[in-house]
């Protein structure tokens, strides 16, 4: 026997379709979309569609945007001679928060991940190829997550890019700002020597 209306319960399981949406969290926001009065609900049902309608991939870096190019792509004070690679769009955001990075991105839609049945035809790596061999590229940072699947990545990309003669550089990594050494695990060490700097 249901305990909710048959469409309540295939609202809670779409939410539920979400990442790192629980079954718990699920049905509190079923209840309260279903509490909203019918214009909001109207407006946040209208969101999505039209989202899902506009939202495509830059050309040049593969980023979301609702132009043929992105903001940055299309931004004539960003140095296109230097090329952040990310694994996702909110990688961007992350980076962007710095305010410090001038150069422009490329977006790969995911990392390497045999278990996860992703290879590399199955991101936007031939992308980025043909970006760094039209010339102009002096540098291509790879920002990938310091896990398996990122270095993975970010190996196999450098692999890629030697023969273009580009310089490719990783992003340093090691002990967080605000954390205690005994805490950090020996890689973590072991990459915060590797990159450390002269101050």
């Amino acid at each position: 026997m249901r305990s909710f209306p048959a469409a309540l319960e295939r609202l809670t399981e779409q939410f539920a379709r979400l990442p790192g949406i629980g079954g718990k969290t699920a049905q509190r926001l079923a209840f309260h979309v279903l509490s909203l009065p019918q214009e909001d609900a109207e407006v946040f049902a209208q969101s999505i569609l039209e989202a899902k309608r506009t939202v495509h991939t830059c050309r040049v870096c593969q980023n979301l945007t609702d132009q043929d190019l992105c903001a940055i792509c299309a931004d004539p004070e960003r140095d296109q001679g230097l090329i952040c690679v990310v694994a996702e769009p909110r990688d961007v955001v992350a980076m962007e928060r710095s305010r410090e990075y001038n150069g422009v991105y490329h977006v790969l839609h995911g990392v390497i991940s045999p278990l996860n049945h992703v290879g590399p035809d199955d991101l936007k790596i031939r992308e980025l190829l043909n970006r760094v061999a039209q010339g102009g590229v002096r540098e291509v940072i790879m920002a990938t997550n310091p896990d398996t699947e990122g270095e993975a990545t970010a190996m196999y990309l450098s692999r890629l890019l030697r023969p273009l003669e580009v310089k490719v550089t990783r992003l340093a990594y090691g002990i967080p700002v605000g954390s205690q050494l005994e805490y950090a695990d020996e890689i973590t060490l072991l990459r915060a020597l590797e990159g450390r700097r002269e101050i």
